[in-house]
């Protein structure tokens, strides 16, 4: 029986990311998702208290797998300069990752303060790492400079998620380019 539970808690999140993913939080509903896993509403109330509970657990789930890939290719870097490109191209490379389409939407949204901790402290530590990599560049203020280092991917992210202006190698290159330029002051 647990096992099947599992699978069906697992099925839920399925479901949420896709209609994060594909319209945003206001897509994620309990009717929605209870059409999209063929389960009862009154099942996904077992399952989950709110949307914000939903949410919450993706968070949990999804928000240090990506975290976890960016550290990874930042690791791999050689230079304090490598890691700072790796964190932005990780970044921009995991848009097309449903997964992490739907960290993104649930970023964009106003988030209760539970979820809010979770990414928190997933973020936490890629800013840790930045942070180092900009005090080995000689930066003043890493912290701030770490921000506006997730500003420039950030607003990336929200022009390759338009899908409309430029390639996404493009955007990548541009925000790559950016990036270097402000950390090397």
């Amino acid at each position: 029986m647990a096992e099947h539970r599992t699978m069906q808690r697992g099925a839920l999140l399925d479901a949420a990311r896709s209609l994060l993913s594909e319209g945003g939080t206001e897509a994620l509903t309990f009717p929605a998702l209870a059409e999209r896993t063929g389960l009862a509403r009154s099942s996904v109330y077992e399952y989950f208290r709110s949307r914000a509970a939903v949410v919450e657990e993706l968070c949990e789930v999804d928000f240090p797998v990506w975290a976890a890939e960016v550290s990874a290719a930042m690791e791999g870097a050689e230079s304090a300069e490598g890691k700072v490109e790796a964190y932005v191209r990780r970044q921009l490379a995991l848009v097309g990752d449903r997964r992490h389409r739907a960290v993104v939407a649930i970023s964009a949204s106003e988030l209760d303060a539970g979820a809010r901790e979770k990414i928190r402290a997933a973020h936490g530590g890629l800013i840790a790492m930045i942070v180092e990599a900009l005090e080995e560049l000689g930066h003043e203020q890493p912290r701030m400079a770490a921000m506006l280092l997730q500003g420039i991917v950030d607003a990336a992210v929200r022009r390759i998620e338009l899908g409309v202006a430029e390639e996404p190698e493009a955007i990548t290159e541009a925000a790559v380019a950016m990036a270097l330029r402000g950390v090397r002051g």
